[in-house]
């Protein structure tokens, strides 16, 4: 488990991208986040030691548990997103919304969003 939104977002941009591109890059991930290299070195260093990432010839790959915990991540901000648009928020702060909340909603309102999405 991370215990920071950053990791988490440092994970989730790594899915991104990999959807995208055959090869993720630390420079690539920096784009994405907005954030330096340097910073995307030192996250990757604690996301491969925690067993959710390789970095192999400066390519990030996912590992198997990093994979998972990042789809997890990711559908709940999708749908948290798709909850937001429905209520009528602009796609903009949808998204910057869904990014934040995706970290701190607990198990149990994220299932009752959930539920009413999908009815």
């Amino acid at each position: 488990m991370i215990d920071n939104e950053s990791g988490e977002d440092y994970l989730e941009a790594v899915l991104r991208l990999s959807h995208r591109q055959k090869d993720v890059h630390s420079v690539e991930v920096a784009r994405e986040l907005n954030v330096s290299k340097p910073a995307v070195t030192k996250a990757m260093r604690l996301l491969t030691a925690k067993g959710y990432v390789n970095v192999v010839d400066n390519h990030i790959h996912l590992t198997e548990s990093g994979t998972e915990y990042a789809e997890k991540v990711y559908g709940r901000h999708r749908m948290l997103t798709a909850f937001l648009l429905k209520l009528g928020v602009s796609a903009q702060t949808a998204e910057a919304d869904a990014c934040r909340m995706e970290h701190m909603i607990s198990e149990e309102t994220f299932s009752a969003v959930k539920n009413l999405m999908e009815r």
